[in-house]
């Protein structure tokens, strides 16, 4: 007889994410979290809209979501994933961007778009986490890089 795991994938919603992260509009750069293993992996979504502040000067006439805050989508879709797997049984914790590597950007995304942060664990230690993100617009990959975050006690 074979043993059969059935793993129950997370989500977390606006409320939730409210929770887990320290960040608020104009700066919470994800909208929702699904299929969340637990640190393991997850997607984070962000809908791309034109009444966004950055757009008020990138770049007036052809509006375009900057790099660096898809980046930064990527790291709070991660930085949530920790903080709610460290969560169970006990207080929230702050979670700290360390670094940045290997980060291409590929496509420009624009308002309407749909960003999904693609989220898998390379490893942990202690409260150090490593990340590999890729975003997506459909199945266009549109930006990529290898993250990590540490996690300390407020």
């Amino acid at each position: 007889m074979t043993e059969t795991t059935v793993t129950t994938l997370e989500s977390a919603d606006l409320q939730r994410l409210l929770e887990l992260l320290p960040h608020r509009y104009p700066f919470l750069m994800v909208d929702r979290i699904v299929d969340m293993d637990g640190d393991q992996s997850g997607v984070g979504i962000k809908n791309v809209t034109i009444n966004e502040p950055q757009f008020m000067g990138h770049f007036p006439g052809r509006p375009i979501f900057p790099g660096v805050l898809l980046i930064e989508g990527m790291a709070q879709t991660a930085g949530a994933m920790c903080v709610a797997a460290k969560m169970k049984g006990g207080a929230p914790s702050v979670v700290y961007f360390m670094t940045i590597d290997r980060a291409k950007f590929r496509k420009p995304v624009v308002p309407g778009d749909q960003v999904r942060y693609h989220m898998t664990k390379l490893k942990s230690r202690a409260n150090m986490w490593w990340f590999r993100g890729e975003a997506k617009v459909g199945d266009t990959l549109v930006a990529e890089a290898e993250l990590s975050a540490m996690l300390v006690k407020d």
